[in-house]
């Protein structure tokens, strides 16, 4: 598999429980993938810009990351949503799409601005429910692991 799967992230995780998840689902994903963790630091004076000022300079920032030839996912809860199994065929159509890189890009606190939208090739949710921005990067993870389980027809999944 010569392309890169991208994780993008603003801002770190805080919470040292979700990090510690984040962390050993990173290393078992480079056992099947070409994998990549990107955090993009917080906006600076985060706490003292509107949403909407704050979503502008993340996006700038993150599209000046993106080239041309990148294929952009964008977690977001108005997405297309999976099982696992789903997931997993949605992954493998990727594998073969001929991109060099897919990136998955979790937004900040307030989501995304209107540009990354325009940007992005497809919108997918982990689910109807809202869960904070640094929980979903967990469980993105987990689920990313357990797709590369089904697609080798591993153990994990039903376990």
């Amino acid at each position: 598999l010569l392309m890169k799967i991208a994780f993008w992230q603003i801002g770190k995780t805080k919470e040292n429980y979700l990090k510690t998840g984040e962390d050993q689902y990173e290393k078992r994903l480079k056992h099947y993938l070409n994998f990549e963790s990107n955090v993009y630091p917080d906006i600076k004076n985060a706490g003292k810009l509107k949403p909407a000022d704050l979503k502008k300079a993340e996006a700038k920032m993150i599209l000046a990351q993106i080239q041309n030839s990148d294929h952009l996912v964008i977690l977001d809860e108005k997405g297309k949503s999976f099982n696992s199994v789903g997931f997993a065929k949605f992954n493998e159509k990727l594998f073969h799409s001929g991109s060099k890189r897919v990136i998955y890009l979790v937004g900040g606190a307030f989501g995304f601005d209107q540009s990354i939208y325009d940007r992005a090739n497809q919108k997918i949710a982990l689910s109807e429910m809202t869960f904070t921005h640094q929980m979903v990067r967990l469980f993105f993870l987990e689920q990313l692991y357990r797709a590369m389980t089904i697609i080798k027809n591993e153990q994990y999944h039903n376990t």
